[in-house]
Parts: structure tokens; sequence; C-alpha cells
């Protein structure tokens, strides 16, 4: 089992949005719920990310088979409790745990004026791509509702009046 394999035990959903986002723009595959039905035992090169509540010992059970197996595993619960506290000193004997969101994005209104945010870029970048909104919000782990208001700041920094245009100024802003 690689020690690269992401450990994540969190007490919110909050915290593990944010770590699902760094975690899939860098490679990983997320799929929610830890059950696992692939063949092959392991799973460490698939850059696979399971992530989820866990309300019970039966959960606990199914995630450290997962990260025994080399899925990354996101794992929300209240650490402090009993549930919390066998899955810590399970997933523990497999490497290292993180337990906190650690590294988090800017947060929207730290960009300059003109700037996109990372939200932004990476919305835009899926719409380029030929993905729905829908499509890019889910991907990005974003509501519609939250997509489609980045998505019109997006326009306003860039100045433009429809989506297609906002596409097309990412773009060419992003080429130069």
């Amino acid at each position: 089992m690689s020690d690269e394999q992401p450990r994540y035990v969190l007490p919110s959903a909050g915290d593990a949005t944010a770590v699902l986002r760094r975690l899939s723009r860098s490679g990983w595959v997320t799929r929610e719920g830890f059950a696992l039905t692939e063949q092959a035992w392991d799973l460490t090169g698939n850059r696979l990310l399971l992530f989820g509540r866990v309300p019970d010992r039966e959960t606990v059970r199914l995630v450290v088979l997962a990260a025994a197996r080399g899925a990354g595993v996101v794992a929300i619960t209240d650490t402090g409790g009993d549930i919390g506290r066998a899955l810590l000193a399970d997933l523990t004997r497999l490497g290292p745990v993180h337990r906190d969101a650690g590294g988090t994005e800017q947060a929207p209104d730290t960009a300059g004026p003109g700037e996109l945010i990372p939200e932004q870029r990476a919305l835009l970048d899926r719409l380029a791509n030929g993905e729905t909104i829908a499509a890019a919000a889910a991907a990005e782990f974003l509501s519609l509702r939250t997509a489609n208001r980045r998505i019109a700041q997006a326009r306003a920094t860039l100045g433009v009046r429809t989506t297609r245009e906002a596409v097309l100024a990412y773009l060419s802003q992003r080429h130069t």
C-alpha cells in the first residue's frame, strides 16, 4: 500500500467538498459510497477516491477495506464519537490520516480585479470542453445555483454578456 493514497476523516461536508475539489483537479476519480465492486484487489493505480458519511461500524469496515485495497477515502464523521474514533484507529494502521481539509483553495473574494477565481476557471474549462453547466457543476461538487452564480461573476469579470462569450474570452486569455 502506497502512502500516496489520500485518507481523510473530516467533521463536515464542507471540509470534504474542499478536499474532493482539490483531489479531483489533480486527477483523482471521485465516487460516493465506500462499497467496491471492482474485480482487481489492488486499486492503487486507479486513483479512485471514495467519499461519504460514516454513520455506523459497517461503513467503518467498508472505508477501511477500500483504503486497504488502495482507494483514497474521504470520510465524514464526528471524530470525537465512537464511530469516528474507531475509524481513525483502523485507518491509522494503514498509514497517515488527515483530519482537516488543509490546503484549501482561495476564497472567492481573494482574486484581484479582473482575475477569475479557481472555481470560475474550472467551470469555464469544462464548458469549453462541451460539458453542460449542470454536468460541470456536478463535476466540481457545486450546486447548479452556485455554478450559475460563478459563471455570472466570470461574465462580469470578463466584461461579456453571454456564457458563450465568457468561454471564448477565457480561452483567448488562457492562450496568451
